[in-house]
């Protein structure tokens, strides 16, 4: 598998007032994103992980290291007009705030706004509106006005326009952070959808860590820089590094890490809320014997 993202030693740093040193977010960062993965990135507030967000998506420069996007090096002084506006068109950003993202007071006309910006055919612009709607489960809401819909409804529009645009990576960048828990599990059943069926890239920056444990990998930061990196259950198999970094981990393994502290023997790695109980059940009968 190829990758779609390669970033090394990236850093940045915002200006700061007149007369005081400037803020630096990033401090030497590096990994790569697989085509075709699902990759959670996880960090307190002023971690670096939406700032990171904003390079992998060209919004903002790196100061420092290179970041190569679909093959494309987009630190190279070489780099063309033309060739930034591509990688563009290859990775786009659902934001936190869905209110923020819709421009059109009808759906199907939102969503087609990008793909009549890159100046996509109407009869090509109709059948990917067609397609995206139905993909996030919003065709009958096609002629609705969008304002009127829930805040989880007008998440999935904000995803159908990135969908239409032919994404081959999306950041979705706390998208789940302004919801309901309906509206959560409804978006995020849309995100693993666009990952398992699609082939789409996705990589998620969440404070929800039962979100992140449906990810395939999970990225860990801490003061602009990586602290981890690994499988769900390789991150979340240590609790007290992620406390100590000012995180979560889900429910399910902190009720388990606290069995274990009281004897059980018990794994770390079940997030599912119903096989966390038939496993610590199970625990409770080996250890009585039964």
């Amino acid at each position: 598998m190829k990758n779609i993202i390669e970033a090394r030693n990236l850093t940045f740093s915002y200006p700061a007032d007149e007369g005081q040193p400037a803020h630096q977010v990033l401090k030497g960062v590096s990994f790569d994103i697989e085509e075709g993965s699902y990759v959670a990135i996880l960090g307190h507030n002023g971690s670096g992980k939406s700032t990171l967000a904003k390079l992998l998506c060209m919004i903002n420069s790196p100061d420092g290291g290179s970041l190569t996007v679909m093959g494309r090096d987009m630190t190279s002084p070489d780099l063309t007009y033309e060739e930034i506006m591509e990688a563009r068109r290859d990775v786009g950003i659902v934001f936190q705030n869905p209110d923020n993202q819709i421009v059109a007071t009808i759906v199907e006309e939102d969503v087609a706004f990008g793909c009549e910006n890159l100046g996509i055919p109407s009869a090509e612009i109709r059948r990917r509106v067609d397609e995206a709607l139905e993909a996030v489960g919003m065709t009958k809401y096609a002629r609705h006005q969008s304002y009127a819909l829930s805040g989880g409804q007008k998440q999935r529009i904000a995803i159908a326009g990135t969908i239409a645009m032919r994404r081959k990576c999306i950041i979705f960048d706390e998208s789940t952070a302004m919801l309901d828990p309906m509206g959560r599990r409804e978006v995020m059943q849309i995100i693993e959808k666009l990952n398992k069926e699609e082939g789409i890239t996705v990589i998620t920056i969440t404070h929800y860590m039962n979100e992140a444990a449906l990810a395939d990998r999970i990225i860990v930061m801490n003061g602009g820089e990586i602290i981890g990196d690994g499988t769900p259950s390789e991150v979340f198999s240590d609790p007290e590094k992620m406390w100590e970094a000012g995180l979560d981990v889900p429910q399910t393994t902190e009720l388990l890490y606290m069995m274990r502290k009281a004897g059980l023997d018990v794994p770390l790695d079940v997030f599912d809320p119903a096989e966390c109980a038939a496993v610590i059940a199970k625990a409770i009968r080996a250890k009585k014997g039964v």
